[in-house]
């Protein structure tokens, strides 16, 4: 457990604690009649009902320790909250109204209860669809990424002017490239990984060949680039 949903939890378990004081604590008796009916029990049920769902809705949004997913998450505690109050409010008035028939509150209280339940589970439904293409954007871009932090480090470490104008320009290249990726794209890039680590090496080791392979690098991080263009 968390320390977010431990104290979450401590909260909750006192308001349903208060809940319950409050219950039975006041009169039994109003204008002569027991509130202790049907309604009354039924109004009780179903908010416990509605606080057991709202903490195991707590859960499910908080049990992460991911930020983003935590974000995702905000609108299930926010709904299962309403959903909470709505029940409470209904579920309150059945109870404090010794004469209402049984049916009316069983009613009003499924019928909170059961648009709070659909809307969790929308809520919950668009939270994993939206953490995977958060996930998706996030694989497609990480090859122009990774390739730009790798040229700006090699651009740091080129040892002449020759070798640091090769550099910059292999590094602007990249950086100004299409940054999503495509599975069709697989190809192009490995031989981009491939010429990018032979460049790197020719810089390192200050060889002849380093405008060349830089020349090389920037037509293939060009056809990629056109690559991309078509597949969108």
């Amino acid at each position: 457990m968390n320390k977010k949903f431990k104290y979450y939890a401590i909260v909750w378990a006192i308001l349903l604690a208060v809940f319950n004081v409050i219950c039975f604590v006041t009169p039994g008796e109003a204008a002569g009649m027991s509130k202790f009916g049907g309604a009354f029990w039924a109004g009780y049920i179903f908010i416990t009902i509605a606080f057991i769902g709202q903490l195991v809705c707590a859960y499910i949004a908080l049990k992460t320790d991911d930020k983003t997913k935590l974000f995702y998450n905000i609108p299930i505690i926010r709904i299962s909250y309403t959903g909470l109050i709505l029940t409470v409010v209904f579920g309150a008035l059945c109870m404090a109204i010794p004469n209402l028939p049984n049916w009316v509150g069983i009613i009003v209280c499924v019928l909170v209860l059961a648009f709070t339940a659909i809307a969790v589970i929308k809520a919950k439904a668009a939270s994993d669809v939206v953490e995977n293409i958060d996930k998706k954007v996030k694989a497609q871009t990480m090859f122009v990424k990774s390739l730009t932090v790798d040229a700006e480090s090699l651009l740091a470490r080129a040892k002449n002017g020759e070798a640091k104008a090769a550099c910059s320009k292999v590094f602007e290249a990249v950086r100004y490239s299409d940054p999503i990726s495509n599975d069709a794209l697989a190809g192009i890039e490995s031989q981009i990984t491939l010429k990018f680590n032979e460049f790197s090496n020719a810089v390192t080791s200050n060889a002849d060949t380093i405008s060349t392979l830089a020349d090389e690098l920037v037509i293939l991080i060009g056809d990629r680039n056109k690559k991309c263009k078509l597949l969108k």
